[in-house]
């Protein structure tokens, strides 16, 4: 089975190893993308990668 392009919020959370509410607030704050499709919202698995990479950068520049 291939890993899925799409993740509900929860799966996504879940992914990054925070709560419902903080996926909220940063798709709210639109640091993380994510898509609807009818009603149901969802977050593209490669989005997730890219804020890792977002916040690692940030990271590194704050130590140096």
């Amino acid at each position: 089975m291939t890993d899925p392009i799409l993740l509900t919020p929860t799966e996504a959370a879940t992914a990054l190893g925070i709560g419902r509410s903080k996926l909220y607030q940063l798709l709210q704050a639109g640091v993380l993308e994510s898509v609807h499709i009818g009603t149901c919202r969802r977050i593209p698995a490669q989005a997730l990668t890219a804020l890792v990479d977002r916040l690692l950068v940030t990271d590194e520049e704050a130590a140096s």
